[in-house]
């Protein structure tokens, strides 16, 4: 494979169109973008970050909900974009984009291939904290996926979520909470349709 190939990044609209073709429903292309405007918005607030990487693997973190519904979803969708050959930084993105990661004993539990399911890079760490501040397609505080993992008495996942929040909280100098306003509870969208 060639360098090129191995590290491309898709465009926003090739990315929709992945989603399409992958046979994402509408709902969850919209869930995607809903997400791309969070981490998009996080992301012009933390410097560091590559935007073009946190865009792609906002719009493509749930691409394995066109094949399964579960927490598979994340290796189904991880497998789905290096079959494309896409970078190798958006497979990870896409593979650890649950929650705030899943540990080793989170992997055990709920049946998943061995693998790391942390995020660890920056990019990795605000798409995954973009879907928790996205509920369907509307924009929700963090508290709501604390609040949702402590109701299933998933303590240690609600307890990673608080301090990644706290993380990207500081990095961008402002309690994200506030995407809520910055980006509105339903934001308009760029290129959802097929």
């Amino acid at each position: 494979m060639s360098t090129a190939t191995t590290d491309r990044i898709p465009t926003d609209k090739e990315c929709i169109d992945l989603l399409w073709d992958a046979g994402c429903k509408k709902r969850v292309v919209v869930h995607c973008a809903t997400v791309r405007a969070v981490a998009e918005a996080m992301a012009s607030g933390i410097p560091q970050a590559d935007m073009k990487t946190v865009i792609a693997g906002a719009l493509l973190h749930d691409i394995g909900r066109s094949k399964d519904h579960s927490i598979m979803h994340a290796c189904i969708g991880a497998k789905i974009v290096e079959d494309h050959k896409l970078s190798p930084v958006l497979v990870d993105i896409v593979r650890k984009h649950t929650g705030a990661g899943l540990d080793e004993t989170d992997v055990a539990e709920m049946g998943l291939p061995p693998g790391d399911y942390m995020p660890a890079t920056l990019e990795e760490k605000i798409v995954a904290h973009a879907d928790n501040l996205v509920s369907d397609n509307r924009v929700v505080t963090h508290r709501h996926s604390v609040d949702k993992l402590m109701a299933k008495g998933a303590d240690r996942g609600a307890l990673r979520i608080e301090l990644l929040h706290q993380e990207l909280s500081k990095l961008y100098g402002e309690d994200l909470d506030c995407m809520v306003d910055v980006v509105g509870e339903y934001p308009k969208l760029k290129h959802v349709k097929p």
